[in-house]
């Protein structure tokens, strides 16, 4: 069996002694990795993008659905660029969108049940890509990881908000 290719950091990972952009450069590393492997296959064995994909995501972990703003705000984009997708899923037959009956200004967006079939298969699959994908990482290391990015989060998000 043949080692697995390595991949590529930005910066061949040469950053002098400053581990916290080194380790930065490999969390972008793995990251665009696993996206770059995801969106061939989502591509190649189901015909869609990880945008549509992260809609019908966003849809499928509510029942009630989500306004268009809500919508957006959950895949952190512009209304503009989260309306161009649900039409097209409306196209498609995977999502319905229907009035508001809490607020005629906006509608709600749903999936279909064709949508939520269609979701489940997606799903199905990423798991098992991102299953196969995080195999060489022992279940140990992957909750210490897990534990170790937790904090990471903590960390930004304190210092995101400052000025």
């Amino acid at each position: 069996m043949s080692a697995a290719p390595a991949i590529r950091e930005k910066h061949d990972g040469l950053a002098a002694d400053r581990s916290n952009v080194r380790l930065w450069l490999r969390l972008l590393s793995c990251t665009l990795t696993i996206e770059k492997v995801v969106k061939r296959r989502l591509a190649a064995n189901f015909g869609t993008t990880l945008a549509r994909f992260d809609v019908l995501a966003a849809l499928d972990r509510t029942e009630r659905g989500l306004t268009m703003s809500e919508l957006s705000r959950a895949l952190l984009v512009s209304n503009g660029n989260a309306t161009q997708l649900v039409q097209k899923l409306v196209r498609d037959r995977l999502v319905a969108i229907e009035p508001n009956p809490a607020d005629r200004r906006s509608s709600i967006v749903r999936l279909t049940e064709p949508g939520a079939v269609h979701f489940a298969e997606l799903a199905q699959a990423h798991q098992r890509w991102i299953e196969a994908l995080f195999a060489g990482v022992g279940a140990n290391e992957r909750e210490r990881l897990y534990a170790a990015l937790g904090t990471l989060k903590h960390s930004i998000a304190g210092e995101s908000h400052a000025a």
